[in-house]
């Protein structure tokens, strides 16, 4: 399996559409228990936030997922139609000031979980990269 892509509406009914792409691409190339995990877990968490903070849940606008495996590493690309955010600015979710706050959290569990996260396009693109 070389490549996938995925276009969903912004509605979180469609994460099921995601899971079943992940599932696929894991089976499909044998990874490991532990790998797989990580890319469910960082994978919906950037498809959520390209939904609910990208897209404001606009059932209108759409995110795409992208898949590339290039032998090396596992690739998702999230994109949504939103206008970016600030991601050098986030709270610390671990700082004890922050525990009660609604954001930071995703992205935190993106960076822990893959091996490379990028963000492209001012935010509006998230790049999570596993080794395989």
């Amino acid at each position: 399996m070389k490549g996938e892509h995925l276009k969903i509406a912004s509605d979180s009914v469609n994460i099921q559409l995601v899971e079943k792409l992940i599932d696929d691409v894991c089976q499909s190339l044998k990874v490991n228990e532990d790998c797989y995990g990580n890319i469910l877990i960082a994978v919906t968490e950037a498809v959520n936030n390209a939904i609910h903070h990208g897209n404001k849940s606009n059932p209108n606008k759409y995110v795409a997922i992208d898949f590339e495996n290039n032998n090396q590493q596992l690739i998702f690309s999230i994109s949504d139609e939103g206008n970016g955010f600030d991601f050098n600015n986030l709270p610390d979710p671990t700082d004890p000031n922050n525990v009660g706050l609604i954001g930071g959290r995703g992205v935190f569990l993106m960076k822990n979980l893959a091996d490379s996260v990028q963000f492209l396009k001012n935010g509006k693109v998230v790049v999570l990269s596993f080794k395989n």
